[in-house]
């Protein structure tokens, strides 16, 4: 049972009438196959259109391998002998122009690159390429953009056909697939000729721009996101307004964006290496204050205290006490992921993990470490209690 596929000669129509030939079922969706159609079912990297049929929403269009007959999956059950069928129009559009788009852009990556197009992925949210080269040079990149939109400029028209097998031997298609029974070429002006069912543009001058936005190497491919039309419109409307506010914001023209990046990077770096050696001076001072506090055991010195602080902060007091010979620093810092930070001096031979073990079942939650250092927390608690949970580990020190 095979559905005639209207939109292989007409891409432009949205609405058509039809008679029912059967009423089924795809997955769990009630479904609907139709004697003829518009609606384009999902294949060749092109989604699927949307719509309605006497006004119920077509979640989906698939073609059954068994008779290629065209299923209509439908929000809710439809009892119909004959329907009116209206398809979304600006996702049509959308994918016909970019598939169109799609093509020029493989053929000016052949022409311009000599990079072969190895799969397609067309979607709502992206389009990509996945072409056989990894090593494409910028000015490479700028020839394939401009080879493809001058394809664009030119308004060439756009074919798409069935040949007789005799025509068919003697084209010079780019891309042939392996299929059974009649094969569709689209020729775009003369420029790309490919075997294609997809829904395709009457004039390249449809398409508007072609914009590649994004390349990146995957293992030995590299894939490209690129963008045609409205879509084109929006990520360079989005862009430019990104670009004109941080220009704003820096007193620069946007042209001399990179350079005042740059220099805002220089700052920071020093200004990072500064607060740094800040905080060092800082902890060797707090550490030095402690230490003249500190309990005094045998062979070493205790520091065992709590802070509600950064825990980023406490580490660092932990190193700078055990920079120092013979000290013990049992450190906690309270907050929403409280933290244990168990440390010694180089020269004690006292292994900290035990005492970290103890204090997170008074504590709760998880660490590890080395028997110099041991860490660990993650768990909501105060300061009493993360205090309470050092406390625990040094009553094992006697």
């Amino acid at each position: 049972m095979t559905t005639e596929r209207l939109y292989y000669a007409d891409s432009y129509t949205l609405s058509f009438e039809a008679d029912v030939l059967e009423v089924t079922t795809h997955g769990e969706r009630p479904a609907l196959v139709l004697n003829r159609t518009y609606f384009y079912p999902e294949g060749g990297g092109q989604p699927a259109d949307r719509g309605t049929l006497n006004g119920v929403r077509v979640l989906d269009v698939q073609s059954r391998p068994s008779d290629r007959a065209v299923l209509h999956v439908l929000e809710a059950p439809l009892q119909a002998r004959r329907v009116t069928g209206e398809i979304d129009g600006e996702r049509r559009r959308d994918f016909r122009l970019h598939h169109s788009g799609q093509h020029i852009l493989s053929q000016a990556l052949e022409r311009a690159a000599a990079a072969r197009t190895l799969s397609v992925h067309m979607s709502e949210a992206s389009m990509t390429l996945d072409v056989d080269r990894v090593d494409i040079a910028p000015e490479e990149w700028e020839a394939v953009e401009n080879l493809a939109n001058r394809i664009v400029l030119e308004d060439r028209p756009v074919r798409a056909w069935f040949p007789k097998p005799k025509e068919l031997a003697a084209l010079n298609i780019r891309k042939l697939p392996e299929v059974e029974g009649r094969l569709r070429v689209v020729d775009v002006g003369g420029f790309d000729l490919t075997a294609c069912g997809g829904t395709h543009v009457a004039r390249t001058g449809e398409i508007g721009v072609i914009k590649v936005v994004k390349a990146e190497r995957r293992g030995e491919t590299t894939r490209l996101e690129f963008k045609c039309g409205e879509r084109a419109l929006r990520d360079y409307r989005a862009k430019n307004d990104v670009a004109n506010r941080l220009a704003a914001s820096l007193t620069v023209g946007y042209w001399e964006l990179p350079e005042a990046v740059g220099r805002l990077q220089e700052q920071n770096r020093a200004l990072q290496s500064e607060l740094k050696a800040a905080r060092e001076r800082l902890a060797a001072y707090e550490a030095a204050t402690l230490l003249a506090e500190a309990s005094q055991r045998d062979g070493y010195r205790l520091v065992a205290r709590a802070f509600a602080r950064n825990a980023d902060e406490v580490r660092l007091l932990a190193q700078a006490l055990t920079a120092e010979a013979g000290v013990v620093a049992l450190l906690g810092a309270a907050g929403e992921r409280a933290q244990l930070i168990f440390a010694r001096s180089a020269d004690l031979s006292l292994d900290v993990q035990p005492l970290l073990k103890k204090a997170l079942e008074a504590l709760g939650g998880r660490g590890g470490g080395r028997p110099n250092l041991a860490q660990g927390g993650g768990v909501s608690a105060d300061l009493a209690q993360v205090q309470a949970a050092i406390e625990a580990a040094a009553a094992l020190l006697g």
